[in-house]
């Protein structure tokens, strides 16, 4: 069966991709942007936030939409069915990261004439995006492409813990995903600092982003300070961050006063559960064991803090 494809969320475009499958892409979600070749693609859905809005006007955006039960995204019916896809791929995991299981059956139902199969992904961890790299191969007829694609990104962690080792010592790391309010990275960020040879003081694998007072943040005192903003390049989080510095604890912060503090662009590589979850290791490496690791990634991935807003 030759399948048309909708994805619905950024890290499923980049599977897709990953496993061959590209060609068969007809329509995408409004953050789908890697490879930059899917831009060509018919955009199926739409945010109700306000994105240019600072930090904290977007947590309550959001807050108030998802007290009211509703998606933060749109999905347009009429596109999905002149797309006339065969399979739909979006995400439960989080209703901020990707347009909800519930929207899309709603829009199916409304109106898509092609009935397609609509298949839901659920990343918590790292082992649950191995299993929905292989639930979308299966889903696209072709599961030996999942468990390669799966066995390769295995194969590269491994080569960044190793060079990582190498240096016999274990950083501690604050990872932070949202700068107003405060909020702690999680879910498979823990496990991919630990694969960086750091221990991560403020996330739990697993389990959801977490509030975080600046309080926790300085009793917990990492030697490194990642940031992270889910959405957000380097730009556009270091606009951010002169509240945060002006703090009176921030600057008693043993990250700060050592100059290791660090922008990352957590949209393109930590926010997405995909393939890049690789790259986002090598970015946390080159950050905790600088004279081990350089990944070629500095000034894209990664840029050190200055005090400054632009990073």
């Amino acid at each position: 069966m030759t399948h048309r494809i909708v994805s619905l969320i950024a890290s499923a475009t980049e599977i897709i991709c990953a496993l061959g499958f590209e060609d068969r892409l007809v329509g995408r979600s409004h953050e789908c942007d890697h490879p930059p070749s899917v831009g060509r693609l018919p955009v199926c859905s739409s945010s109700k936030v306000e994105v240019g809005a600072a930090g904290r006007a977007i947590d309550d955006q959001v807050r108030a939409i998802v007290a009211d039960g509703l998606s933060v995204y749109r999905v347009d019916a009429g596109i999905l069915d002149r797309l006339a896809p065969t399979v739909v791929i979006t995400q439960t995991q989080c209703e901020v990261c990707a347009v909800s299981l519930k929207d899309v059956e709603a829009a199916v139902c409304e109106l898509v004439g092609s009935r397609p199969r609509i298949v839901s992904l659920e990343p918590m961890s790292l082992p649950d995006i191995w299993s929905d790299i292989r639930t979308v191969a299966s889903a696209l007829g072709a599961p030996e492409r999942g468990e390669a694609l799966v066995d390769r990104l295995l194969a590269g962690l491994d080569a960044v813990q190793a060079r990582a080792a190498a240096e016999g010592t274990r950083p501690t790391i604050g990872c932070i995903e949202w700068i107003d309010p405060l909020m702690a990275a999680g879910n498979w960020v823990p496990e991919l600092v630990e694969r960086a040879g750091g221990v991560d003081v403020l996330g739990k694998a697993g389990e959801h982003s977490g509030g975080l007072s600046i309080e926790a943040l300085a009793a917990a005192d990492p030697d490194v300070i990642a940031v992270m903003p889910c959405g957000w390049d380097i730009e556009r989080a270091g606009r951010e961050m002169p509240p945060l510095a002006a703090h009176p604890a921030w600057p008693r912060l043993s990250a700060v006063r050592n100059g290791r503090v660090f922008m990352t662009d957590g949209n393109q590589y930590f926010n997405r559960p995909g393939p890049r979850v690789v790259e986002s290791a090598e970015i946390l490496a080159d950050v905790l064991h600088p004279a081990h690791c350089d990944f070629g990634h500095r000034g894209r991935g990664w840029t050190r803090w200055t005090g400054d807003a632009a990073g």
